[in-house]
């Protein structure tokens, strides 16, 4: 029944893989995939030798001795376990995306806009590139990408030029992401799952991460694309960088929020999705106060109109990436089935003693998350081993699966988001782009292991 699952798992995981390929969204084949899984796992439990304790991290003693009912006492305790570590990171997620969501309700994002006055190709670079590694800290690499490539579309023309930037901001927003326990999906796993605290992870991994963003972007600022400067591109228009009274103060509340979460967690040792649900509820009530103040001095007709259609709070939450979130959930769990029949114990066994060495293993891992979805290569890894908290390990694994996806514009949120915004074709960016994340990435991963 084993070898099922993991045919069945392996099937799933292609279908992910070649989602462009096969026109499916990868949401549909990660919930099958699960789904499938557990059946399988509650239809043949009591041919299973090995049961694995992930609250305990070790394998269950005597599990092939116990009854049918016992056996299926520790599937449901499992499926239990696991459903409460997933949605810890959903609704982090979905608290996330919702705040994202209402400063944009408000433009707030425009007020980058502001800050850039240069026409020249090379400081435009770079003004990019940072604001994408720092952005990207804050409100995830996925969004930064959105709103840097939103604002890039509104200040350069050509086409050709916005793809060359879009592949930097990349690079640099994976970077970003690497170094802050809500950068990243994979990151935010490693943070709720207790594998890494934010301290130690931003000590260790801002440095190689800024590396991993600075060298590919010095190259890239000598050569031929970025040389010389924009013509007639940047609007001048002063009236255009705001839409509403509200754009900054929003920006500002949204984003101070967000970076309060993991304060909150270090001083009340709650999980992070609670203090996400307090900053969105503060976020909230800001939005509410302003919107009601723009609703006053609306004309009279538009008091006859239903007050939801106002309401930012709702507006902001029918815009959140659903699809996204049901794929983690399914890709989750699903490692969950694997790491549950102990055979992910069993895969780190055999990886160890075939490559002693770990760095090396992270190393695979992040040119694997390149090919395939970091997701579950983070999340089989949680399995794979059981290392202690702020474990060197665990902070690689945060540097290599956050910044080996650059390598691939298909191997990051992302490089996919650009992919669709910019219609840049994988191949265009694996002859122009991916040679110099790669650069990036050994770059940072040798600054890593020498501070190591």
């Amino acid at each position: 029944m084993e070898t099922f699952i993991v045919i069945i798992f392996i099937l799933g995981y292609l279908a992910i893989t070649l989602e462009h390929s096969i026109k499916l969204d990868k949401l549909i084949p990660a919930l099958v995939m699960m789904a499938i899984c557990w059946a399988l796992i509650a239809f043949g439990i009591d041919g299973f030798q090995y049961w694995f304790d992930s609250g305990e991290h070790h394998l269950v003693d005597g599990f092939s001795a116990m009854g049918h009912e016992s056996k299926l006492h520790w599937v449901e305790e499992t499926l239990l376990h696991h459903l409460g570590k997933t949605a810890e990171i959903l609704f982090f997620l979905l608290g996330a995306m919702t705040i994202v969501e209402i400063i944009d309700h408000f433009d707030g994002f425009s007020t980058f806009k502001s800050y850039i006055k240069t026409k020249n190709k090379r400081r435009l670079l770079w003004i990019f590139a940072i604001l994408a590694f720092i952005l990207s800290a804050i409100i995830d690499n996925l969004t930064a990408t959105i709103v840097l490539i939103t604002i890039l579309q509104k200040i350069i023309k050509d086409k050709n030029t916005r793809m060359w930037f879009a592949g930097m901001i990349i690079i640099a927003a994976n970077a970003g992401g690497a170094w802050s326990p809500i950068g990243d999906v994979t990151t935010t796993m490693l943070w709720i799952g207790d594998k890494v605290s934010t301290d130690m992870l931003i000590k260790n991994l801002l440095i190689p991460s800024l590396v991993c963003m600075a060298v590919p972007t010095l190259i890239a600022s000598f050569m031929q694309p970025f040389k010389g400067d924009l013509v007639n591109e940047i609007d001048e228009k002063p009236e255009s960088i705001h839409d509403t009274t509200y754009s900054s103060i929003m920006l500002y509340i949204g984003l101070g929020m967000i970076l309060f979460v993991p304060f909150f967690k270090t001083i009340t040792h709650l999980p992070p999705y609670v203090g996400m649900m307090l900053s969105l509820g503060v976020v909230a009530i800001f939005a509410e106060v302003f919107s009601s103040r723009q609703f006053k001095m609306t004309t009279l007709s538009d008091h006859s109109q239903d007050a939801g259609h106002h309401n930012p709070v709702h507006q902001s939450l029918s815009k959140i990436e659903m699809p996204s979130v049901l794929f983690f959930f399914g890709i989750l769990m699903a490692v969950a089935a694997l790491e549950s029949l102990g055979l992910l114990f069993h895969f780190a066994d055999t990886l160890n003693t075939t490559i002693p060495n770990t760095d090396v293993v992270v190393l695979l891992l992040g040119a694997g998350s390149a090919v395939i979805d970091n997701v579950p290569l983070v999340a089989a890894s949680l399995g794979m081993f059981q290392q202690e908290l702020n474990d060197p390990i665990w902070h690689f694994i945060a540097y290599s699966a956050g910044t080996g996806g650059s390598m691939l514009i298909i191997g990051s949120a992302a490089g996919v988001v650009a992919m669709g915004m910019e219609k840049i074709s994988f191949f265009w960016y694996f002859k122009k782009i991916s040679w110099l994340a790669f650069v990036g990435f050994m770059a940072g991963a040798a600054v890593f292991l020498l501070m190591k």
